[in-house]
């Protein structure tokens, strides 16, 4: 079996700010010809996205894709709703835990699997305010750590 390549096309960084990501899943989307054109070139945007489940349906609203320059009559809303394909159990399980537990569901990143489309899709939980400061002073230790062991190699 041939391994199939993987190449990300936009990252959701904001959302790894902005909650705890607890669970990540991968998602099929639904797109028509032009909007797959456009997520070629890399025009897409999942800053302000996030997932709902609909009629055990599950949508990904506020993602922008661009239109496609060469495009004409065929395309589309560039935040249109759209379809996410996952198996019925998931999305039920998912319900289940964001209607119970007060879980959010966010797309994390757009990428290609061999020639399809996939969304990460993530199960989070949001972030109080205590929580991103914490997570940045972390951040900003092990930076400070770094710079000072790289000084340290460098010197004789």
């Amino acid at each position: 079996m041939a391994k199939e390549s993987m190449k990300t096309i936009a990252q959701n960084k904001k959302a790894y700010h902005e909650f705890f990501v607890m669970e990540s899943f991968e998602a099929g989307i639904e797109l028509c010809g032009t909007e797959v054109k456009s997520i070629r070139q890399g025009r897409v945007n999942l800053k302000d996205a996030w997932c709902s489940i609909e009629e055990g349906e599950l949508f990904v609203r506020g993602m922008h894709i661009s239109p496609y320059e060469q495009g004409n009559i065929f395309n589309k809303d560039p935040l249109r709703v759209r379809k996410l394909l996952m198996h019925r159990r998931e999305i039920m399980r998912l319900l289940g835990q964001v209607k119970q537990d007060g879980f959010s569901l966010i797309p994390l990143s757009l990428y290609f699997k061999g020639s399809r489309v996939k969304v990460q899709v993530g199960l989070c939980k949001g972030k109080k305010l205590y929580d991103k400061r914490a997570d940045m002073a972390a951040k900003s230790a092990k930076r400070d750590i770094e710079r000072a062991m790289k000084s340290r190699r460098s010197s004789p």
